[in-house]
């Protein structure tokens, strides 16, 4: 029996959240963890982290692009931020490039609207500032 395993189905999820987000993003989550919102926590852990992010059809870079463009189309800017800074960040074999972001906003423009995507080309950009990957101008 490997080690993977003997884990629960939080436990797993936890292995595929911190591969994707990085120890310093989840362990800010988790400390901001609290009776009320604990649940929803574990919930999250369990179902989106392993039972998603953990099946074998996608691998991490092409969920991270299916994450991005999702975003968009809600207009959760908070979320999107997140997983760009997860996505630059990430391993190397699922790293995001600044023109892999800058693809995923460009198809969002069409099929979420140019608002989300200007909105988007906003928030990124100034990631890929504070990062050093941008110039501050053209």
């Amino acid at each position: 029996m490997s080690t993977n395993d003997s884990m629960n189905d939080y436990d797993k999820g936890m292995v595929n959240r911190r591969r994707v987000l990085g120890d310093a993003w989840v362990d800010k989550s988790l400390a901001n963890s609290n009776a009320f919102n604990g649940e929803f926590q574990a919930l999250i852990t369990r179902y989106a982290w392993h039972e998603i992010w953990g099946r074998p059809a996608f691998g991490d870079k092409t969920r991270r692009l299916m994450v991005l463009s999702t975003m968009i189309a809600l207009k959760a800017f908070e979320e999107f931020a997140m997983h760009v800074r997860a996505g630059l960040d990430g391993p190397l074999d699922s790293r995001l490039t600044p023109e892999d972001i800058k693809e995923v906003i460009l198809q969002a423009a069409i099929y979420c609207g140019v608002p989300a995507a200007n909105h988007a080309f906003a928030v990124a950009g100034e990631i890929l500032r504070e990062k050093g990957l941008l110039a501050a101008t053209l």
